[in-house]
């Protein structure tokens, strides 16, 4: 059984000083239409909040398309462009992480194709691959359309560059380094807690959106049971789904 405990009572402290916590969920590495994505669209209807696709621009198919056209749950945003690792073998996996050419080139062509297959469904928002992104790369994202960049961690700044909004995730229920899997919840709803209160108190940044980050392709059923147990909790508490592409403008 999971403890929810600790979790909850510091959702009760938010409560009783009316603080708010608006909420985000991402997913990772959509290409197409697949029973993973619809399952995944199912528990956003449930929970009655969007969820974020971070699309692969070189390899998502008109079913995705048409998925994204027939629901207001699934708003695309940019996925690095064909998330191929280009890091040397001593670093850690990044599309963009590392100094080469046509780096610019590419993440330029990512969001003209996720505008010609979206159109206005789309939030321009650059989720690079692994979450690493080159820092000279960042201040280039404005200039190229768009209006936001998104990683993992609380972010260190709301504004990493002129015209550019950082809105981060931080929580992530896969054991990636023990082969996938729910990692600890125990771990997860510590390290979850810790961050609330850092908020509350002033140590990190209230005003970001508390996201949460799936990857629907490799979510087994706990995973996805405590992903949507933890969801519930929040938005029971308070917390305020929130759609980025609705604040494109004003990002928090």
């Amino acid at each position: 059984m999971v403890d929810w405990t600790g979790l909850q009572n510091e959702l009760r402290i938010w409560q009783v000083e009316g603080l708010s916590l608006p909420l985000w969920w991402r997913d990772d590495d959509a290409v197409s239409m697949t029973a993973a994505l619809d399952r995944m669209t199912a528990r956003a209807t449930q929970l009655n909040m969007p969820v974020h696709i971070a699309v692969i621009p070189k390899h998502a198919d008109q079913t995705l398309v048409d998925a994204v056209a027939d629901t207001q749950k699934l708003v695309p945003l940019v996925h690095g462009w064909a998330h191929e690792n280009h890091a040397t073998a001593e670093r850690k996996k990044s599309e963009f992480g590392e100094p080469r050419q046509g780096q610019l080139e590419e993440i330029g062509a990512a969001l003209g194709q996720m505008r010609n297959l979206f159109s206005t469904a789309l939030a321009e928002v650059f989720v690079p691959p692994w979450n690493r992104i080159d820092p000279a790369l960042v201040p280039q994202l404005s200039a190229l359309g768009y209006r936001a960049l998104s990683t993992f961690t609380p972010r260190a700044t709301r504004t990493p560059s002129d015209g550019l909004v950082q809105i981060n995730t931080h929580i992530d229920p896969i054991d990636w380094r023990g082969g996938g899997g729910l990692r600890s919840p125990e771990d997860q709803l510590s390290n979850l807690t810790e961050h609330l209160r850092d908020r509350r108190e002033g140590r990190a940044d209230a005003a970001e959106p508390l996201g949460m980050l799936t990857h629907h392709l490799v979510q087994d059923d706990a995973t996805w049971a405590f992903t949507h147990e933890c969801l519930l909790r929040l938005l029971d508490a308070g917390a305020t789904p929130l759609n980025l592409r609705d604040v494109i403008q004003d990002l928090p």
